[in-house]
């Protein structure tokens, strides 16, 4: 699985701030956080109001931590699923039980997120929530150009 579920709404958002996959280390945390700036200059550039600008802003960090705790989550318990698999004894409910907890962590995490983007779409205008969709929509181009190896400014 490449994406965690519980942040695909976020990476619909967001991406790259949510990154490819789901472990990387330290690299990934800086890609995050550079993705995280890039938004957030975006937003800042296209909401008129710096106030809801500001707001939207702050939106886009609890969506990022969000996604960070989930995968956190998902993280220990992906764990959990490879010591049940190295124990020849352990029953079939012990790996439905922890698959339940994974799906219900993910869930979880999708409403917040969910609940977290309409509220940042209600401040602001249908023009300038286009605009920073367009503007983050160009700036995930240009990132999976860079990370396919081609060139940001052209094609693939």
């Amino acid at each position: 699985m490449r994406f965690p579920t519980g942040s695909i709404l976020a990476l619909a958002l967001l991406i790259p701030v949510g990154c490819s996959a789901p472990y990387h280390g330290a690299g990934h945390g800086m890609s995050m956080e550079k993705g995280l700036g890039e938004v957030k200059a975006i937003i800042a550039k296209n909401v008129k109001d710096q106030d809801k600008a500001a707001k939207a802003q702050a939106l886009l960090d609890e969506i990022v931590a969000e996604v960070k705790a989930v995968r956190e989550e998902n993280r220990k318990l992906h764990g959990r699923l490879y010591e049940l698999n190295a124990d020849y004894n352990a029953p079939p409910e012990d790996f439905t039980k922890v698959l339940d907890e994974l799906s219900n962590s993910r869930m979880r995490s999708a409403t917040k997120i969910l609940g977290l983007r309409f509220k940042m779409k209600e401040l602001m205008t249908a023009e300038e929530w286009k605009a920073v969709n367009d503007g983050m929509n160009e700036y995930r181009g240009n990132y999976q150009r860079k990370e396919a190896g081609g060139d940001a400014r052209g094609g693939y």
